[in-house]
């Protein structure tokens, strides 16, 4: 994969640290697999290797939807990415299981991004812990689910800048 910020739009917001974790490391990927007991995306991988979780830059901030969510009529945010690690204060994807059971979400996700109320996760349910997991958007508030890319890789290709959408 190239580097995030060497892609028409950068992927990172660099001017902030909130939500970044230390540095990726082998050790860390193998514990998170175990932990969460799925083989994650080597898209996402790739992409936690430049900088280990943290904000969006604004070009890449939202997914365009095919039907309304509780967000909006055409997107959902894209704001932050969860990294992995254990920086204090800080949620990484190794708090999915946790979360997943607080917020009565589907147990074979694990979470990317989301403030409690929604969610987007790599949604395993189909492929099996091992396979290729689609991209979704998970609405805790009113139970409701919407797949937004077939994989990670798709889903990092369609992400815009929120402020092209209606509203913004």
């Amino acid at each position: 994969m190239a580097h995030p910020d060497d892609l028409p739009h950068p992927f990172w917001d660099t001017d902030s640290d909130s939500g970044v974790q230390p540095p990726l490391s082998d050790e860390a990927i193998l514990e998170a697999e175990r932990l969460l007991n799925v083989a994650l995306p080597a898209s996402l991988l790739d992409l936690l290797r430049w900088q280990n979780g943290g904000l969006v830059a604004a070009g890449r901030d939202a997914f365009p939807t095919s039907r309304p969510t509780s967000w909006a009529p055409d997107h959902v945010p894209f704001d932050v990415v969860m990294g992995i690690g254990h920086r204090e204060q800080t949620l990484s994807m190794l708090d999915s299981p946790y979360l997943l059971e607080e917020w009565g979400l589907p147990a074979d996700v694990v979470l990317l991004s989301g403030d409690g109320h929604y969610w987007i996760g790599l949604d395993y349910r189909a492929c099996g812990r091992r396979g290729e997991p689609s991209v979704a958007w998970f609405d805790a508030e009113d139970g409701t689910e919407l797949t937004l890319a077939p994989d990670f890789r798709s889903f990092l290709g369609g992400l815009t800048s929120s402020h092209g959408f209606a509203g913004e």
